[in-house]
């Protein structure tokens, strides 16, 4: 019932009439059932009977007690009727603090309530009590009405009521949820008694937070040193997930078996984040063995479990289906978003399928979610029909289809969207980053798209996006404007890593030593940490700068002076610089120290060197590695016969070519490219020894023959000069 429509301002603390006063009753003195007992046998009542018992109050006059339409009031709010409630508290005779307190917790409305709690202590009726605060400060804390809940603060202490332990957990738990976690704590500290409650609001609101888990460890921690009270299964429940996000394993251990000593491990949310505590600090294997052996799991059990583990992502998802618990929006998105980049297109469609049949289909979430899991799968047509199907599209929809296209090098695409999503939408900074990818990735883009899109980026007042910056920065590298790239870099007011990255690779990729190492200074001086992408475009500056002994010493401090996990790419990048430098020993060496055993890649660099620098004998070694690897790949085989050849070892070039033979290898066709298009047209050409696809095959050998012959009769011109 709406509250202006409560005859609520027209209340005083005189008697308020009803119809039931019409009808004649015996005097009090008279009757034997005291308010005490009829209270309770009203609280005691069936729905049904609440009418009776109502008129047998008003008939005999007990509902001239306060306590009598107290429990009245408070049982028809019980049982769903809150007009008959309101219309007790408007008529009673007498009202005290309980009665106003009765109305204020049963409004289903908040508002409504926080509008009739303003007018409880605007009228003076009552003194405020303990409940009454509460009561408003957790409604206001639910609406995020920070002003409010600031000025019941200031009210408890006006009334003597904010040493009270249930104001203070209200306070706390107020402040927690509006994001003042200063306040809670002060609030908290000032405690002069604490419960249960009052600890789990804390520790709750600094979880919910999410920014604070060495606090959330901190606090639970001093909670088990105070003593005073033992946690419970909430306390439990908000600390784990804070032991994951600081990556303390061991102390997610230690708090897993004080779950057990408590008893509440067996409870489905303490096992949801215990399996979510144990993937995120790295230790799968007991994440995996902990979900097995859960004796209840829920949709949130396999959800947790199927985002955590990308390889058995859809194992799992089959054995939720399997164990009867019906998959949600939430689930499929954190499916489709495990899904490796290579995925099989039959297993995206299954997906799509069981999306369909669980009728989540529709969701925004998850038809976004569609698209990526098509866009990854090099589906763009079946991603595009996702698209078309929704009801309304969003801003996230419409850059997943441009990045998707983007993605698969289907540029003209992603610009016809892009261009039809301007006439309806304002393109956001990840629409302007994904759409300038698009210009990046496809060299038969005219360069003036790219240029037309930074000028409406910079319209809308996307200069300073981190990813706007770092898609412009890549496009003019990448174009072969330097100059242009660094210019977007300068640009950028707020330089994060994303533009460091991209400025730093752009230079790397050209060769340009002195400027990386310059920039990557600048990037330590500026505060902003290097990752491995940022490392890997050091190193591979200094492998083409010939820096062999500055690549060794950065390769070195990874670890220790920048915290960075190496990387298989990291090796075989330092391993090439090696070997181009012919220290063929020290790449050797390094090559077998890598971690997961030698790369391809790192294999494939090393066989190269030996073959510059006529190493036949580590050659021989780096050949067997890398045909046990790939034994059906030709390239191995061909190097080493070319080492043996360059050596003048020709038993050994038949050695290798026996073994092509028998095992079937055969050495890969080599193709180069032309551009045969006219004027400013591009038009690429592929063509192989002896080649004859192209429609003009006759006249190009034709042309070949005389420019063959010209060189033979230049050749002797010169010779005969000589003599």
């Amino acid at each position: 019932m709406p509250l202006r429509r409560l005859p609520i301002r027209t209340l005083s603390t005189a008697a308020a009439h009803h119809p039931f006063d019409r009808i004649p009753h015996p005097s009090l003195a008279r009757h034997s059932v005291s308010p005490i007992a009829f209270s309770a046998a009203v609280r005691a009542s069936y729905p049904a009977s609440l009418p009776a018992l109502h008129a047998v109050a008003v008939t005999t006059g007990l509902h001239c007690f306060a306590a009598v339409t107290n429990s009245l009031a408070a049982r028809y709010a019980k049982t769903g009727s809150f007009p008959s409630a309101v219309r007790v508290f408007a008529a009673a005779r007498a009202r005290d603090v309980s009665s106003y307190n009765t109305i204020l917790s049963a409004f289903p409305d908040p508002a409504e309530a926080l509008e009739f709690a303003s007018w409880m202590l605007r009228s003076g009726a009552v003194r405020p009590d303990a409940v009454t605060c509460t009561v408003a400060l957790s409604l206001a804390g639910g609406r995020r009405e920070d002003f409010l809940v600031r000025q019941l603060h200031a009210l408890a202490w006006r009334f003597g009521l904010a040493a009270d332990v249930f104001v203070g957990n209200a306070l706390v738990t107020a402040y927690s949820r509006g994001g003042f976690l200063g306040e809670a704590r002060m609030v908290f500290d000032d405690m002069p008694a604490r419960d249960l409650v009052s600890w789990n609001a804390l520790i709750c609101g600094l979880a919910q937070d999410g920014d604070c888990p060495a606090e959330v460890i901190s606090v639970f921690l001093w909670m088990l040193r105070d003593g005073d009270v033992q946690p419970d299964r909430i306390s439990v429940c908000s600390v784990i997930p804070a032991c994951g996000g600081e990556g303390k394993l061991e102390l997610g251990r230690q708090v897993h078996g004080f779950a057990v000593k408590l008893g509440v491990e067996g409870h489905v949310s303490i096992g949801n984040v215990l399996v979510a505590m144990y993937y995120k600090c790295g230790a799968p294997s007991s994440a995996r063995r902990f979900f097995d052996a859960m004796s209840e799991r829920d949709v949130v059990s396999w959800t947790t479990a199927i985002s955590m583990d990308g390889e058995d992502a859809l194992t799992l998802f089959n054995g939720m289906r399997r164990d009867g618990v019906p998959p949600n929006e939430v689930t499929f998105v954190a499916l489709m978003s495990a899904l490796p980049a290579d995925c099989p297109a039959r297993e995206a469609q299954m997906i799509h399928a069981a999306c369909l049949k669980a009728a989540v289909s529709g969701e925004a979430a998850a038809s976004n979610s569609l698209i990526t899991m098509y866009a990854k799968a090099r589906l763009m047509d079946d991603a595009r029909m996702v698209f078309d199907l929704m009801p309304r599209r969003e801003i996230i929809a419409w850059n997943a289809v441009i990045s998707g296209y983007a993605q698969n090098d289907r540029c003209n695409d992603a610009l016809e969207l892009f261009s039809s999503m301007a006439r309806c939408l304002t393109p956001n900074e990840t629409t302007f980053a994904s759409v300038l990818s698009a210009v990046t990735a496809v060299e038969t883009v005219s360069m003036a798209y790219g240029q037309m899109y930074h000028s409406k980026a910079l319209k809308l007042g996307f200069s300073d996006s981190e990813y706007v910056a770092g898609a412009l920065i890549d496009m003019y590298a990448k174009r072969g404007s330097l100059e242009e790239s660094r210019k977007a870099f300068d640009e950028t007011e707020q330089r994060s890593l994303i533009a460091w990255t991209a400025i730093i690779s752009a230079n790397a990729r050209h060769g340009s030593y002195g400027v990386v190492m310059s920039l990557f200074s600048d990037m330590a001086r500026s505060g902003v940490a290097p990752d491995g992408v940022v490392l890997l475009a050091v190193l591979t500056a200094c492998r083409y700068g010939g820096m062999v002994d500055a690549g060794r010493d950065i390769f070195d401090s990874m670890a220790a002076d920048h915290g960075v996990e190496l990387w298989p790419e990291h090796y075989s990048c330092v391993v090439d610089m090696l070997g181009r430098a012919g220290r063929l020993a020290e790449a050797e060496e390094l090559m077998m120290r890598m971690p997961a055993g030698p790369s391809v890649s790192a294999l494939q660099s090393l066989l190269g060197a030996c073959r510059i620098h006529g190493d036949a004998e580590i050659g021989e070694r780096v050949a067997g590695i890398l045909t046990e690897k790939e034994p059906t790949e030709s390239g191995a085989y061909v190097l080493l016969s070319n080492i043996y050849a360059d050596v003048g070892d020709w038993d050994g070039v038949a050695k290798v070519r026996r073994k092509m033979r028998d095992r079937g290898v055969k050495k890969e066709i080599g193709f180069s490219w032309v551009d045969a298009g006219a004027g400013e047209a591009l038009h690429l050409h592929k063509f192989s020894s002896d080649d004859t696809t192209h429609p003009r095959t006759e006249e190009i050998y034709a042309v070949a023959d005389v420019l063959g012959w010209e060189t033979k009769f230049l050749k002797s011109c010169s010779q005969m000069e000589m003599i």
